[in-house]
């Protein structure tokens, strides 16, 4: 049984006839549902406060504030999902990798993965080691009622970056430098991170998160006959991992234009687009079968409220023959959006896709 009363497998009834999840099983839909990436951040005046003198991590790990910060934008924009308010390195943190968030950084690892002897650093991630996740799901899914909760984690290639560049990079020279000289260390790092995010996106849904996403923020960097060598096995193991629980599965990364086919191809249900592909264009690279999330550029919410309906337009427009559509932006909300200009891109999109 799932937290929230419903059998292993099945989606929570409060939340199964939603939108956001019909769109996701490609079923017709009363409006577009939109949700954003980011929508819990820096963007918001009410989450600057409540972060005030509080490490990124130590908020992550607090289900009081996760909650607080996951509800913010639902309340205030009145978007179709929350997506929990966590970081892609909080399982790796769990199990006891010296790392932290440094502000204006990003995450930084003290011991970066160079050699088949640091894979020591990589044990399993058990439930009881984010027992404040199972607490802070249950918190949420208790406040949100018929509103579907978005579990999410890194994907492999993503972790391994950070893992071994030892923080974020621009042009992944030691990642790449493993996959290309040491495939067989390679492959087992990615192998042994699908395992941890496999378990981690289970804890989420086994506590009651309705869909999951699987971030590979930097998949972008590589090219198609790499990403399918070196990258989709493990991304593959992790859909297969969650499959039998019945929650959507969506794939997101940016500027993957060329990947798009072989995303959808590593098991996704939902693919995620970044604004550099039109939809329909991105369907046809994609293929039948799976529903797409996006995907307009977030500087646009930077332009004036007309250029901000007109750019939507164009999205809903290139979306209109797909057999499903989750609107969201091309990647996260940037920190200094004005929130208004999200609230009313919601209300615009759901007004002008009502059915």
């Amino acid at each position: 049984m799932s937290a929230n009363g419903s059998p292993t497998g099945q989606q929570p009834t409060a939340t199964y006839d939603s939108a956001f999840l019909k769109a996701c099983r490609r079923e017709p839909v009363p409006h577009t549902p939109v949700w954003f990436m980011r929508q819990a951040g820096r963007s918001l005046p009410e989450y600057r406060k409540v972060r005030e003198g509080i490490p990124m991590l130590e908020s992550c790990m607090r289900p009081d504030l996760v909650t607080e910060i996951t509800l913010q934008p639902v309340r205030r924009h009145n978007v179709d999902a929350a997506i929990y308010f966590s970081d892609i390195v909080v399982p790796l943190k769990a199990i006891g990798v010296d790392l932290d968030i440094k502000p204006g950084v990003g995450p930084v690892v003290e011991r970066p993965i160079r050699s088949r002897a640091d894979l020591a650093q990589l044990r399993d991630l058990t439930p009881e080691d984010v027992s404040y996740v199972t607490e802070a799901i249950g918190l949420l899914t208790a406040e949100l009622g018929e509103t579907p909760l978005i579990g999410f984690a890194g994907a492999p290639f993503t972790l391994a970056s950070y893992l071994v560049e030892g923080g974020p990079s621009r042009t992944y020279e030691n990642a790449k430098a493993m996959m290309y000289g040491d495939p067989e260390l390679w492959a087992d790092l990615l192998d042994r991170l699908a395992d941890i995010t496999a378990a981690f996106l289970k804890v989420q849904i086994e506590a009651g998160a309705s869909a999951v996403q699987l971030f590979d923020s930097w998949a972008g960097a590589l090219a198609p006959a790499d990403y399918r060598r070196s990258v989709l096995p493990a991304s593959s193991k992790v859909f297969r991992a969650v499959e039998a629980y019945g929650v959507p599965r969506i794939h997101f990364g940016v500027g993957t234009g060329e990947l798009l086919g072989l995303m959808g191809e590593a098991g996704a249900d939902v693919v995620g687009v970044d604004w550099r592909v039109p939809l329909d264009e991105a369907t046809r690279r994609v293929g039948p079968g799976k529903a797409l999330q996006g995907n307009l550029d977030p500087t646009v919410l930077f332009a004036p409220q007309e250029a901000v309906e007109a750019k939507t337009r164009e999205v809903l427009d290139a979306a209109a023959n797909l057999e499903g559509h989750v609107f969201n932006l091309g990647h996260g909300v940037m920190p200094s959006t004005d929130p208004d200009a999200l609230t009313r891109l919601v209300e615009y999109v759901h007004t002008r896709t009502a059915r």
